[in-house]
């Protein structure tokens, strides 16, 4: 997660090196995000409303209410309770959902940004990757507040900001095109909403470990599937009626039967064909794309489509009753429908107007026909119609979960889309079960966010003040209870008793409800229906009907007659085993709402849920209208007031001992890599680390809470930042190293061009090759003649040779594409004249340059050769280099290697110029005595002398690093560096048992005794034996001046000697007995000067060996220095950009002395610091 970094250093009044005083000052590094406009931006002037209703000073619901308002004017739909999020819909569509928005939220900390639900995605995805706990976020609110498009948003950002490859994409398009699909069957136009859902959805989306998706699945609850044949007024059917009647091609109505949807007796009744702002044949389009998407083929299209056009041209059948029997009003409506399901028309007539029951008589069995009355008739077509639909909705959500499948137990978000609260003019069976539902969602969030938090703060022993809530688990029970039984079991009962007629089922099933829960106090009867005090308020049920829909049969004389179609499809949507004289009482629809709720709650509570509060505004569909009683009265219901005050109150982050102990163990070393004592001593070890405040956190009997987010998002700063220092330190070590193989290749592939074709020089072989050695980006007047997208790969100041063999610098610039040779010119004209210019002398292209000649010796000439152009005479310092990247650059572009020529005498042509210019010249080379070439011409031929240098055959040394090797150079490197003080603290001077740490933690010797030995002493000094007394003293060894750039050779280490002498050294690769080190002279006896370091107590010397004493050199009388100075008694390399580079003997003029061991002086113009125990003064 990404979070503001936020440096507080304490501040340690100090001097010098020492110490630095920050003054108490907060040091921000800026995130970008802050610098761009956002569309919830302030402008710096003084907020009209708080982002987290948390921050109110006043909690009431007119208050909450007035802060949504606010916002809501000013198109900000979004406000936080914590973390749950509470949206109003805008009722228009806003620019806040784009690309912006995307790269804004992501990885960003809830106070970081202004609330959006791109927050709450966002958080759900990291927390699922850094916990690998599934995620849900359940989305509640009444019909029309915004529940669907908040789902499609989350949908959208976690599809956006996951990784994956080709399948990962496949699976995302899935995911994203399963919406409109969805839509298109199971969506509608209701009096409050444009886009009703009349289904609910949980869609399961599946990660793996590392964020990507890879698959899902979609649980489908109560389709409204009595929409079919039953609309209110102002309502539409569902929405893909209308597109097959607007979108659809003139063959595919035609097969279908399609025409204007007035024409449907299904579509005709509520008079509504249109919806404001949307396009039926684009969204038909849209539909036919997201099933090619799921993988349905054409054929299985047209089914769908078949089926859809059916059930419409089974509405246009109607009935007329003659002798109490119902027949077809008109035959000719039967044979589209008819022809469209693949069953014969008059088998269809027949089951519309009658019926078959099986009975028993005797022991036998026997089939009954019976008629069918006008109103039963009506009853038989709309159960085909909606048992024939549920059926092709339930297909396509298999057909979608089939296309999504894996068989991978991986994490998960779900998201949860189901209708909204309803409360209607008549309210019928399908409100009672969608508010049945929402009841179960409101107790969720009661459970989780009001009453089980509080109740593991008791339980775990935090310090609390109970907070009052409605608990709506009453009406839960009042529903579904089945001891005492509660409304949903009397109803079974009651459908379980009724005959085939269902007249008097629904009053017998009211007065059943009267006397068994009627005493209930979230219970009251009226007339014909009965009212229950929901949590978003009363709503009152006519009974009407209830029984039947409850019932949902599909006779089983129909479901024979699917299954006996010509069409495949059509029998696969009715795979059902008919078991005739079965005497199981069949599943009601209120059963299986009942088991989809309670497994869906079970679903739910296995997750980590988050919570987003959708308000509706207003009834009139309108932006910037708001209704303020309508908003208080869903502001109560939802419970945002106790929400609040929890909130409020209650601590945001609360983790097991041992989770929180794995996530933070890496901000202490005393937790890293695992704490081993009391989980609570490790807790407070952590918080110390940090400065947390006591106040911000309690710890529990098994849990730590946090209070407020701020300290959590320290907390996960802390160790982001640890993460990122280890990670720079890894990727430091891992470039180092990759860039150690990279130029070892380097040199072998360059000197595999010129291997056994051209003597080297000295000192050529093992240097580093770094491409640029002019610094081309600090040049503008160089960079200014490159495109900029032409990257230089090569360059290097050059000697070009004329006509005349006249010598001129040149810069010689490789990039992919061209090689340039850029000189300087003075303006002769104009306003810049007298100025100096970089110009391009030549431009030659890659694809021209057709070889280049090389002499055998060791010179550094090279002539270019340019197809169908003259050639030029360079004399490149490192040629070897050169050539091997122009040869790398062609190998790239041009599938061709550079060829190569090696010959001692060669003619080249120059540029032609004037009258008598042009011609060709000739280069002769000779044994010379010198290793640079001494060059002399004769008319038309340079003559080069130089001297033979290293063998053609010569290659650079492969250096292998064994054990022994590494060790000998890590204790030559601890007796040479310098000691570096501990933050920059007091740098304590050189005794003889003081040691220090470097800044990675290993500890070395600081410098102690004289100046390194000279380079003729080799070998090592004897150690004294283990557990001798004394300090034990190892002089540094001598390492050998090399030039900057140049590799410096390989140290062997030296074998021990078996005489039991110092260390017996061996040529590397011969055969030759060992030669004996030779033996360093024995240390001074004489104490060392007070102004030096001392090196021991003389341990060094040998039991059986008299001290001996070196002659020393007479003092120089030298006049005092009117300032004071020091001089260097030891080289340093600064490890800092306030520190002073010096070498051994150098002299310093001492500016100021510090009690910190750092002291300041100035050396060749440059100020900074020094340490003080390298230096003596004079």
């Amino acid at each position: 997660m990404r979070f503001f970094k936020r440096d507080v250093a304490a501040a340690n009044p100090a001097h010098g090196k020492g110490g630095v005083n920050h003054n108490n000052n907060v040091h921000i590094i800026e995130d970008p995000r802050k610098q761009v406009y956002h569309w919830q931006s302030e402008g710096g002037g003084k907020k009209s409303s708080v982002d987290d209703m948390v921050l109110l000073s006043k909690i009431t619901e007119s208050a909450i209410a007035e802060n949504l308002k606010k916002r809501f004017m000013e198109d900000k739909i979004y406000t936080y309770i914590g973390p749950v999020l509470v949206a109003v819909n805008p009722f228009k569509q806003l620019p806040y959902f784009g690309e912006r928005e995307i790269e804004m939220y992501q990885g960003a900390a809830q106070y970081e940004v202004p609330p959006h639900i791109y927050s709450i995605a966002d958080t759900m995805y990291r927390n699922m990757l850094i916990d690998s706990d599934s995620q849900c976020v359940i989305i509640s609110g009444e019909s029309g507040a915004g529940k669907t498009v908040s789902a499609k948003f989350i949908m959208n950002y976690v599809t956006r900001i996951s990784g994956g490859g080709q399948r990962v994409q496949q699976v995302k398009d899935i995911i994203l095109e399963s919406n409109p699909l969805l839509e298109a069957f199971g969506n509608a136009k209701t009096t409050r909403n444009n886009n009703s859902s009349r289904f609910g959805k949980y869609i399961e989306i599946q990660f793996s470990s590392g964020g990507e998706p890879l698959g899902g699945k979609i649980s489908n609850f109560l389709l409204e599937k009595s929409r079919v044949h039953s609309l209110n007024e102002g309502e539409r059917n569902f929405h893909i009626f209308y597109q097959l009647c607007a979108g659809a091609t003139s063959d595919v109505k035609n097969n279908l039967g399609i025409s204007t949807p007035d024409y449907f007796s299904y579509l005709s009744e509520s008079g509504v064909y249109k919806v404001d702002g949307t396009n039926d044949a684009h969204e038909f389009q849209e539909t036919l794309r997201a099933m090619s998407v799921m993988g349905m083929a054409e054929q299985t299209q047209m089914d769908i489509l078949s089926v859809v056009a059916a059930i419409l041209h089974m509405g246009n059948i109607s009935f007329v009753e003659q002798n109490n029997a119902a027949t077809i009003a008109d035959n000719a409506y039967l044979e589209f429908p008819a022809y469209l399901l693949g069953i014969d028309a008059q088998k269809l007539a027949q089951k519309l107007t009658s019926r078959v029951f099986d009975s028993k008589w005797g022991g036998k069995s026997e089939r009954v026909d019976v008629t069918l009355n006008l109103e039963q008739a009506q009853f038989a077509r709309d159960a085909w119609c909606k048992g024939l639909y549920s059926r092709m909705f339930d297909y396509i959500v298999e057909t979608i979960n089939k296309a999504m499948v894996t068989d991978a137990n991986l994490i998960s978000i779900g998201i949860l889309d189901i209708y909204g609260f309803e409360i209607f003019g008549r309210n019928g069976f399908e409100q009672f079960c969608i508010n049945y539902v929402n009841e179960k969602l409101q107790q969720i969030f009661i459970e989780l966010t009001l009453k089980s938090e509080q109740e593991e703060y008791k339980s775990e022993g935090i310090q609390w003040k109970p907070i009052e809530f409605f608990n709506n688990k009453v009406v839960c029970d009042l529903i579904e209870s089945k001891r005492p039984p509660g409304i949903m079991c009397i109803l079974d009962d009651t459908c379980a008793t009724m005959s085939a007629v269902s007249e008097g089922a629904d009053e017998d099933f009211r007065n059943k409800m009267s006397s068994q829960v009627g005493s209930n106090p979230h219970y009251q009867p009226f007339n014909h229906g009965f009212t229950i005090k929901h949590y978003a308020g009363n709503v009152s049920y006519h009974v009407e009907s209830f029984c039947e829909k409850n019932r949902d049969v599909l006779f089983t004389d129909i479901i024979e007659v699917m299954q006996g179609s010509t069409n495949s499809f059509i029998r696969s949507l009715f795979p059902d085993v008919l078991q005739k004289g079965s005497k199981t009482r069949p599943t009601t629809a209120g059963t299986k709402i009942r088991t989809q709720a309670n497994e869906l709650v079970t679903t739910l509570m296995k997750c980590i849920p988050h919570y987003i509060r959708c308000i509706k505004p207003n009834e009139t569909k309108k932006p910037h209208d708001w209704d303020e009683q309508m908003v208080k009265h869903q502001v109560e219901y939802l419970g945002l007031k106790e929400n609040i005050k929890v909130k409020r109150a209650g601590f945001a982050y609360r983790r097991p001992y041992h989770k929180f102990l794995h996530r933070y163990a890496i901000l202490t070393k005393e937790t890293w890599p695992a704490w081993y004592g009391e989980p609570t001593e490790g807790i407070h070890v952590i918080m110390r680390s940090v400065n947390m405040d006591p106040a911000q956190y309690q710890i529990g009997r098994s849990k730590i809470f946090v209070k407020d987010p701020e300290s959590l998002y320290m907390l996960e700063e802390s160790r982001e930042r640890k993460f990122d220092h280890y990670a720079r330190v890894i990727q430091k070590a891992f470039k180092k190293y990759f860039s150690k193989q990279r130029y070892l290749k380097e040199k072998v592939a360059a000197s595999d061009l010129l291997v056994n074709r051209k003597e080297r020089r000295r000192n050529s072989l093992n240097r580093n090759f770094y491409g640029d050695y002019i610094g081309v980006e600090y040049k503008p007047g160089i960079t200014a003649l490159i495109p900029r997208r032409d990257k230089v790969e090569f360059a290097l100041t050059v000697d070009k040779f004329d006509r005349r063999f006249r010598r001129t610098k040149r810069d010689l610039i490789l990039t992919k594409s061209h090689l340039y040779l850029i000189g300087r010119m003075q303006v002769k004209k104009g306003p810049e004249k007298g100025q100096i210019k970089d110009v391009i002398k030549r431009q030659i292209k890659l694809e021209d340059i057709s070889q280049a000649t090389l002499s055998t010796y060791q010179d550094d000439l090279v002539l270019i050769h340019v197809r169908n152009d003259y050639e030029s005479l360079l004399e490149i310092r490192f040629k070897t280099e050169f050539l091997m990247v122009l040869n790398n650059k062609l190998k790239e572009r041009h599938k061709r290697e550079l060829p190569l020529n090696f010959i001692n005498s060669f003619d080249f042509r120059v540029k032609k110029t004037g009258w008598g210019g042009g011609g060709t010249r000739r280069v002769r080379f000779t044994d010379g005595t010198t290793d640079e070439p001494l060059f002399s011409s004769s008319g038309s031929t340079l003559s080069v002398k130089i001297a033979h240098g290293l063998s053609s055959t010569s290659r650079p040394g492969i250096h292998v690093i064994t054990p022994d090797i590494r060790i000998l150079a890590n204790e030559m490197r601890s007796s040479k560096r310098p000691s570096q003080p501990s933050s920059r603290g007091r740098l304590h001077p050189p005794s003889q048992n003081h040691t220090n740490k470097s800044p990675n933690g290993s500890p070395h010797a600081r410098p102690s005794g004289p100046a390194p030995k000279p380079p003729g002493l080799i070998g090592l000094s004897p150690r004294p034996p283990p557990g001798a007394g004394g300090p034990q003293f190892r002089p540094p060894v001598a390492q050998p001046v090399t030039n900057p750039g140049f590799s410096r050779p390989p140290v062997a280490r030296m074998p021990a000697n078996p005489t039991g002498g110092p260390p017996a050294f061996r040529l590397p690769g011969m055969g030759s007995p060992p030669i004996q080190a030779v033996q360093p002279p024995p240390p001074p006896s004489d104490p060392c000067p007070v102004n030096q370091p001392s090196i021991g107590n003389g341990s060094l010397r040998s039991a059986n060996r008299p001290p001996a004493s070196l002659p020393t050199k007479p003092p120089i009388n030298r006049p005092k220095p009117g300032v004071p100075q020091v001089r260097a008694l030891y080289g340093y390399d600064a490890s800092d950009v306030d520190e002073l580079t010096f070498s051994e003997g150098d002299i310093m003029v001492l500016v100021q002395e510090d009690k910190s061991g750092w002291w300041t002086c100035r050396f060749r113009g440059q100020e900074g610091f020094c340490p003080a125990n390298y230096l003596e003064k004079m």
